[in-house]
């Protein structure tokens, strides 16, 4: 079975280098734009998304006779008192220095820890794929596609190596061993 795991267009604080988890904010004029100039995909029936408005207006372009199945578990990761502001603007909070100082591991203040953001991410997308009969797209955030792909990708990399742009992406073979999923051949799709 083939996996789709496609980013969200670009929103005004993903321009602006912020960090936006649960801002349900829209694409971004430009956002907007790329993904009308995306190829479109009329013929698929359905599309696995974040609750998030960017999400399914990027669903919306890209696959507009897709019914959107929205999983909640699968949005961004919560940055608490992170949300909204970028890192120039917090490089003297010691709060944030501490966290990034940690590798991000632990839980922003007001919000989720990395550990706490892959369980969800890991429940979600496993009941999900778990259900599927046939080939599946996700549009969803960043954070979570590198989430998956660092769970689930075979051979294994690390976090922060599955960065994915806006409108970028991954495809991917997948497989459910013992209750797993397991995702073999992935490659970059833009």
């Amino acid at each position: 079975m083939r996996i789709r795991l496609i980013r969200h267009g670009l929103t005004a604080g993903n321009a602006a280098r912020r960090y936006v988890g649960k801002t349900d904010e829209p694409l971004c004029p430009e956002g907007r734009a790329d993904a009308e100039k995306k190829t479109k995909d009329p013929a698929l029936e359905r599309v696995y998304v974040s609750p998030l408005l960017r999400a399914r207006e990027t669903a919306a372009i890209l696959f507009p006779n897709a019914e959107q199945v929205v999983i909640n578990d699968l949005r961004e990761m919560d940055f608490g008192a992170f949300e909204g502001r970028s890192a120039d603007e917090m490089e003297n909070d010691p709060a944030y220095r501490a966290w990034v100082e940690d590798l991000c591991r632990g839980a922003c203040p007001g919000g989720e820890s990395q550990a706490g953001f892959h369980a969800r991410v890991r429940d979600a997308f496993t009941e999900t794929v778990c259900a599927l009969e046939t080939d599946a797209t996700f549009v969803v955030h960043g954070g979570v596609i590198m989430s998956i792909l660092w769970q689930f990708a075979v051979p294994q990399k690390e976090f922060y190596e599955w960065i994915t742009p806006n409108l970028g992406g991954y495809e991917a073979e997948l497989t459910v061993l013992n209750g797993t999923p397991v995702l073999e051949r992935v490659r970059a799709i833009l």
